[in-house]
């Protein structure tokens, strides 16, 4: 059964730094665009970050972009999301999601598979 596995999220001081992985296991995700999606409390689920099968492009929400970085590695499995100058607004579960790549669309939310989270929280 395919899955996707999120870690390294924490508790951060505004400022500092996270960097979230997602193992995928069950199958490759070769072929698969990747996606980074936060909720936080109160809040609707929000697209953070995406990565092309290939990791030829990368899309990023305007709140993050030049403090958030994608990629992914295939020997691995794996996606990340590198996350620099922290911000309190940042707080949320981060959950990352795969979609099979010709349906693939950016900023879009319509993903194949879904972790189950990792909490971020940046204090002030």
């Amino acid at each position: 059964q395919a899955q996707l596995v999120e870690s390294g999220g924490g508790l951060v001081q505004a400022g500092g730094s996270l960097r979230l992985s997602c193992a995928g296991s069950g199958r490759t995700f070769h072929d698969f665009a990747m996606g980074w999606f936060r909720q936080a409390p109160g809040k609707e689920r929000e697209f953070v970050a995406a990565i092309t099968w290939n990791g030829g492009s990368t899309y990023y929400t305007d709140s993050v972009k030049g403090r958030f970085t994608i990629s992914r590695n295939h020997a691995e499995n794996t996606v990340y999301l590198q996350m620099n100058s922290l911000k309190p607004e940042d707080t949320a579960v981060y959950y990352c999601a795969a979609v099979f790549s010709p349906k693939f669309r950016p900023g879009g939310n319509e993903y194949d598979y879904w972790g189950q989270g990792t909490q971020v929280t940046v204090s002030s």
